[in-house]
């Protein structure tokens, strides 16, 4: 009766490690879920003034979830803003001089027609001999007095446009460094609003409303899980048997002996040979040497980043 029983036992052990191998060697590789993360820093230094963020929420890209207090930013701009304006009340409107001096020029040509009748006419006189050839003279040189005159104010009107110019170019020099502190300014000040970057799900909050941050301090993390990939290993005897979007079906634990059925897609092979990671078994238990493999797989809600699931090429 002893051996019967013990002859019972020993069958049924056997039967249950042949299932668990059967089990075991059923998949062709083994591996974790994994996405790619997203984590969302602040871009500007100061006190959260609000942060509508939850973990677990589905956030669209491109929607505003917080803002930070900007004040600082926004007073420096506007110093600078003054600073700009004030330029152009240091420089010098030339006009005025201008036209006083062609007024002036006006009345000396005035002056010169003048003086041009009174030479011709002399000239005329002269031939009839009503007048001296000095008196001629006079007037000739009366007529070239003019117009260097002349020359003298337009060219005063030159140098005082040139002065003016030279002057004001300087004052406004200093105009392009500061609209760009101003465009800088500007682009910190956009950066008060915290921008979601992609579609997903917030993973993990690391941030509250009320709390002081600064730029490159990370506020929450965020992630596309609609699909997800799974992380798998196969030996080199395996690599020839697979190829980009090859299909492949991918399995999860659903209880005891129970799986779950998923289709997937090999969106990634690893050119390059790792040594087995002390948490993955691959098909053959020997192979020191494998390469890692990616299967994308649509997310019906169940899978999650971490769990373990199982490749069957």
């Amino acid at each position: 009766m002893f051996a019967i029983k013990e002859y019972t036992c020993i069958a049924a052990l056997a039967t249950i490690f042949f299932a668990c191998n059967n089990n075991e060697n059923q998949f062709d590789a083994s591996g974790t879920f994994e996405t790619d993360e997203v984590i969302v820093s602040a871009q500007l230094g100061g006190q959260i003034l609000a942060f509508n963020v939850n973990e677990g929420d589905t956030l669209q890209e491109g929607a505003v979830v917080g803002k930070i207090d900007s004040l600082n930013v926004l007073l420096q701009k506007q110093q600078v803003q003054a600073s700009i304006q004030s330029l152009k009340e240091k420089t010098s409107d030339v006009r005025p001089q201008v036209k006083l001096l062609e007024d002036q020029l006006a009345v000396q040509q005035t002056q010169l027609n003048n003086l041009l009748k009174d030479q011709q006419r002399f000239e005329n006189m002269l031939k009839d001999g009503a007048v001296t050839q000095r008196q001629v003279d006079d007037i000739n040189t009366q007529v070239d007095a003019a117009k260097k005159q002349m020359q003298v104010t337009q060219q005063q009107i030159k140098v005082q446009q040139t002065n003016t110019g030279t002057q004001n170019r300087s004052i406004l020099s200093e105009k392009d460094p500061l609209q760009k502190q101003v465009a800088q300014l500007s682009e910190q000040l956009s950066k008060a609003n915290i921008v979601n970057p992609i579609n997903g799900t917030v993973l993990t909050k690391y941030a509250e409303a009320g709390e002081v941050t600064s730029p490159g301090k990370a506020l929450y993390k965020i992630a596309d899980i609609n699909y997800l990939n799974l992380r798998a290993y196969i030996t080199g005897t395996q690599l020839s048997t697979i190829k980009l979007n090859q299909p492949v079906k991918v399995y999860i634990d659903s209880g005891a002996n129970h799986y779950r059925e998923y289709a997937g897609t090999i969106i990634w092979i690893s050119d390059k040979a790792e040594f087995t990671p002390k948490t993955i078994q691959t098909k053959d238990e020997r192979a020191n040497l494998v390469y890692a493999i990616k299967v994308k797989v649509k997310n019906d809600g169940y899978l999650k980043i971490g769990m373990y699931g199982e490749v069957k090429l």
